[in-house]
């Protein structure tokens, strides 16, 4: 009896564990093995146009997220934290919305959780289609010379002890 209840807790607890753990399953492609980012340009919340190669030379976090999904809603806090972290350092986010409607709901959203980091407006899906993006929320990261370093599908911890560990030696490269 005593077996048949701890081991189903283990297994339990053994899950939770390994769901927890932010970027436990993150590939880094080795740098001979990166390929090109696709290249665009784009408008952007501020009024402006945004192109990926405005950020050459910057370690770019590049995420793909709608203000109807909930899963973007919850990492975009920490993503705010790693960037007034690092922006002097070199990491640039690049946030990219998918949302159809208006750019008001977008202004909204962005206001109500205080982000500072670029916000780019892609109502057409036409860059989210570039980088075969089907789920929300869904990140790349690119390092300073415009190649993919990483693709990352789902909510990420930002803000979390691995990722900030994983950030600096990015931008120490």
């Amino acid at each position: 009896m005593y077996k048949l209840i701890i081991f189903p807790l283990f297994f339990l607890l053994s899950g939770v564990a390994q769901a927890s753990a932010p970027l436990a399953d993150l590939f880094i492609a080795p740098e001979v093995d990166r390929h090109d980012a696709p290249g665009f340009e784009i408008e952007n919340l501020a009024g402006g146009n945004t192109g990926l190669a405005d950020y050459k030379g910057k370690l770019v976090l590049l995420n793909f997220w709608a203000t109807w999904c909930m899963p973007c809603r919850a990492e975009m806090p920490g993503m705010e934290t790693i960037w007034q972290k690092y922006k002097d350092q070199g990491l640039v986010i690049a946030a990219v919305s998918v949302d159809e409607g208006s750019r008001g709901r977008i202004e909204t959203f962005s206001k109500l959780l205080d982000l500072s980091f670029p916000i780019l407006l892609d109502p057409e899906s036409k860059v989210s289609d570039l980088y075969k993006v089907s789920n929300m929320p869904t990140s790349f990261l690119i390092d300073r010379n415009g190649k993919i370093i990483s693709r990352i599908v789902g909510t990420e911890e930002w803000a979390s002890p691995e990722a900030i560990q994983l950030v600096e030696k990015l931008l120490t490269q």
